[in-house]
């Protein structure tokens, strides 16, 4: 059985598949190894026939008629002889080289695109097959080596960087807008339209996502839009194949030049989603778009991101919980500028998030806001909009840290004393120490070793709390044996 399969995929092609007037033989399929597939890893693998399409040197090509110049009835007829002319590619990069060739192939190509733009007629079933064959052929390639590493670096500036223009895109251009006009076209057999753009065509356009050129990225981006519109029954893969791209650039990678417009496409599908919601799209959300915020590029795509996970929550607002312990999960340590980014992103969360939402991930949430609150990088001192609540935060942040009970070897802590001692015009500190804390046990009890007089004591850890060196010294007290401390932060009652 395999055997034959292999057989039938190397039959050479009849007469039928190819026989024109300028000698050019198309693709029988484009499953027959003629067009070479692009991926992610094989960017500079050359492909299987590198000079494909080029014209040999004994056939001429022509000009062919406009369709103006024909009769109605051979319109059909010129059509395809204009793919099959289509069909030939030349080297781009050398601009003297084949200069007729090449304008009498442009020519072809603004016809064909206003042809199927002015919806002149009906295309037929062999015209529709010859389209996506030709398009395949002059799209469908092996995308130049990378000429940088995205590393989303607080360095890079990606607007001081001189973007990379394919030199073939004049007719790349051409071709990328028949395709587009094609899906949108209402006299496009849709019948058809779904054999000729099956799941491998859509693949195809998924490689070419990693394109530098943006401008590539943007047609394929409204035509991947618009495949998904059109063909209900793509919609499944064409999400479940974005997701293994992503699955890529998380765990692999970590460099994809189309991340923003695959998350642009998203952001439109999700926005679409019936309610209640599928239990699909949620693991999406929590296998996809939530990891999607540990890369170190994050920056280069995460406007698209975030819009994507805020419409997770405007859709569902029980989302919310999971939206934002995703973010404390992936938030970063030492790369403030992408704090700053997820902070953004967290005050629209919880813009859209209910209270009782709210209640399931306040702890978490303002353990990691008292932490930033407190930081001293300078790109928070500078931002205007947290400088007059630096200092209230920090105060809070301090609190919380009083408020632990989880003591460490070797920390410093103060101990309560439950003796309330009057002095003349002062009221004395409750609180005494610092002790240094031995062990802790299980059960809450802490052994703790006073720095004076070298004894230590056990004690309920209730009766503790963090020692954070805001005291002064006060007078010492001779019915004490511990140091005696009085709060020196003004307008804080610490007793």
């Amino acid at each position: 059985m395999l055997n034959k399969f292999i057989k039938r995929r190397q039959r050479k092609p009849s007469k039928s598949d190819g026989g024109n007037d300028l000698g050019f033989i198309p693709p029988g399929n484009r499953n027959s190894g003629v067009v070479s597939t692009s991926n992610h890893a094989s960017r500079t693998t050359p492909l299987s026939i590198a000079n494909y399409g080029v014209p040999p040197p004994s056939v001429t090509v022509e000009t062919l008629p406009m369709f103006r110049d024909v009769p109605a009835s051979e319109c059909q007829t010129l059509f395809l002889r204009k793919v099959q002319l289509s069909c030939f590619q030349f080297d781009m990069s050398d601009a003297l080289k084949m200069m007729r060739e090449k304008e009498i192939k442009r020519q072809s190509l603004v016809e064909l695109v206003d042809f199927v733009q002015s919806g002149s007629g009906k295309i037929t079933e062999t015209n529709q097959e010859g389209i996506i064959k030709m398009i395949s052929i002059n799209i469908f390639r092996c995308l130049a080596p990378a000429s940088r590493e995205n590393t989303g670096s607080q360095n890079m500036d990606p607007e001081e960087e001189e973007p990379y223009m394919d030199p073939a895109w004049p007719h790349l251009q051409l071709v990328y807008e028949l395709l587009l006009r094609y899906v949108v076209s209402s006299d496009t057999d849709t019948k058809v339209a779904k054999r000729c753009i099956d799941h491998l065509f859509v693949l195809q356009l998924l490689d070419l996502f990693d394109s530098e050129d943006s401008r590539e990225r943007e047609y394929l981006k409204t035509i991947l839009h618009r495949i998904y519109g059109k063909f209900m029954v793509l919609r499944p893969f064409i999400r479940k194949a974005i997701n293994n791209i992503f699955y890529r650039f998380i765990y692999e990678t970590e460099r994809h030049s189309g991340i923003g417009e695959l998350l642009e496409i998203l952001g439109s599908i999700i926005n679409g989603f019936a309610l209640p919601m599928k239990e699909e799209h949620k693991l999406f959300l929590v296998r996809a778009l939530i990891p999607m915020h540990k890369p170190k590029p994050i920056s280069l795509y995460h406007q698209q991101l975030s819009y994507c996970t805020i419409q997770f929550v405007e859709k569902d607002y029980k989302l919310a919980d999971t939206v934002t312990r995703g973010l404390l999960k992936y938030w970063p340590v030492t790369n403030c500028q992408k704090e700053v980014l997820f902070l953004g992103e967290l005050e629209e969360v919880l813009e859209a998030t209910q209270a009782a939402e709210f209640q399931r991930c306040m702890v978490p949430l303002f353990r990691q806001i008292g932490r930033c609150l407190n930081s001293s990088h300078f790109q928070w001192l500078m931002r205007g909009d947290i400088n007059p609540y630096h200092d209230i935060g920090s105060v809070f942040y301090l609190l919380y840290q009083i408020h632990r009970k989880n003591f460490e070897v070797g920390q410093k802590v103060l101990l309560y004393n439950s003796k309330l001692h009057l002095f003349p015009d002062k009221l004395r500190s409750r609180w005494a120490g610092p002790y240094v804390v031995e062990h802790v046990y299980p059960h809450g009890a802490v052994n703790a070793l006073n720095p004076v007089n070298g004894k230590s004591f056990k004690v309920n850890g209730q009766k503790l709390k963090p020692f954070l060196g805001l005291f002064e010294v006060g007078e010492p007290d001779e019915e004490l044996s511990d140091p005696v401390y009085t709060v020196a932060l003004p307008g804080l009652l610490m007793a």
